[in-house]
This record gives structure tokens, C-alpha cells and sequence, in this order.
């Protein structure tokens, strides 16, 4: 007789990544399919075209998120040895989180296109709301295996995934004041921070740890 079969239980992470660069691409391509020709009349496509400037906005501002969840999924996975259950489920709330990242692009696209500043409010809060819970599935993936050294590669940082979870909290808070700055402000303001925070962490992708006062 044999044991019971944990196939599937524990795997190297080769599988998992070319399943996330393939949602990576989708959603990443997914994003310029708001950008549309102006219906704008005959001799009018300049100014046509400089009308849409809030949907160039946005794409760059979604563009830039997924481009950062691309190298932060490098970066970890670069440390990861092995993948349990628990990793590859907290793995898919991440790509989860991200492939929701069209939606609100294109609400908000289309809302800062029309003069109703309610409807750019609700559109600009909708936004931040998913970059929070992405930044929280980045949080809960961090604090996973910052708890669990026996996945990681023997020359991973052990300080790697503990000062990501720091990393991730910034954005949690970050996207909320930028949703609620956004509603009770101005729209445009959070749409400002929208474009700024993928900056931010384009620089810490290979790891916050890197950079003093965390690299001491």
C-alpha cells in the first residue's frame, strides 16, 4: 500500500510563473482597448484627440500598476525555492486583484471625460479601492512567506519579505488617501497620485530592504 498522494502539495515554481506572466500579459493588453479613436467631426482630430487625455491618463497610471506587479513578481519569486498550497492560492489573489485593474481604468477613463464631478468622484474612490486590495493581496503574499523561510531559496535576504510587508502597507494606505483625497477633494489630485505611486514602486521593485535606512 502506498501513502496518501500530495502531488501537487509542494512544486517548484516554474508552472506558477509562466501561469502568472500569461494573466500578467492578458491584463496588461486588456488596458489599451479603452483607448479609442475620438469621434470627433473632420478637421477636428487634434483637438479630438487631446480631449481623451484622461483615458492617456489612466492607461499609463494602470500600465505602470501591472508593469510593478510584474517585477514584484519577479523579485519574490527570484527567493522562491518551492511552492505549497497556501503559496500558489495567496499567488492567485494576487493576479486576482490585478486582472481587475481594466474595470476601473475604464471607469474612470470615462468618467474624467464628462463634466459631472460626482461621477468622477465614485470613479476615482472605485479605482483606489482596487489598489488597495492588490496592495493587500501583496501584503498577505509577503507576510506568507516571511513566515515561511522553508520556501525560499538558501541565499534569499531574511530580511526580504519582512520589509516588503512594510512596502505593501504603504500602498494599502497610499491608494486610500488617494480614494478618499480623490472624493472629498479633487479628482484629479488622486488621479495625480494614481500616476506617481507606480513610480515609487518601480524603484523599490528589487526590495525596500535595499535602501537605507533598511539596508543597514
Amino acid at each position: 500500500m502506498t501513502g496518501p498522494d500530495n502531488s501537487g502539495a509542494e512544486s517548484d515554481t516554474g508552472r506558477t510563473e509562466a501561469f502568472s506572466d500569461g494573466i500578467l500579459a492578458i491584463v496588461i493588453t486588456l488596458l489599451v482597448l479603452d483607448l479609442r479613436p475620438p469621434n470627433s467631426p473632420a478637421g477636428h482630430l487634434l483637438s479630438g484627440l487631446l480631449e481623451q487625455w484622461p483615458g492617456y491618463a489612466a492607461y499609463v497610471a494602470s500600465y505602470a500598476y501591472v508593469a510593478v506587479v510584474w517585477l514584484n513578481h519577479k523579485a519574490t519569486f527570484r527567493r522562491i525555492r518551492r511552492a505549497d498550497r497556501g503559496l500558489n492560492w495567496l499567488n492567485l489573489l494576487v493576479l486576482f486583484s490585478t486582472a481587475l485593474l481594466p474595470f476601473p481604468t475604464t471607469v474612470l477613463s470615462s468618467a474624467l471625460r464628462r463634466p459631472d464631478q460626482a461621477d468622477r468622484r465614485v470613479a476615482v474612490a472605485t479605482y483606489a479601492l482596487v489598489g488597495v486590495v492588490l496592495s493587500a493581496a501583496w501584503l498577505v503574499l509577503y507576510h506568507y512567506l516571511a513566515r515561511h523561510a522553508d520556501l525560499l531559496q538558501d541565499t534569499a535576504h531574511d530580511r526580504f519579505f519582512r520589509s516588503e510587508r512594510l512596502r505593501a502597507l504603504v500602498g494599502v494606505v497610499l491608494y486610500a488617501l488617494a480614494g478618499i483625497v480623490g472624493f472629498l477633494v479633487s479628482p484629479l489630485v488622486g488621479l495625480g497620485i494614481f500616476v506617481v505611486l507606480p513610480v515609487f514602486y518601480g524603484l523599490t521593485s528589487g526590495g525596500l530592504y535595499q535602501l537605507r535606512p533598511f539596508a543597514r
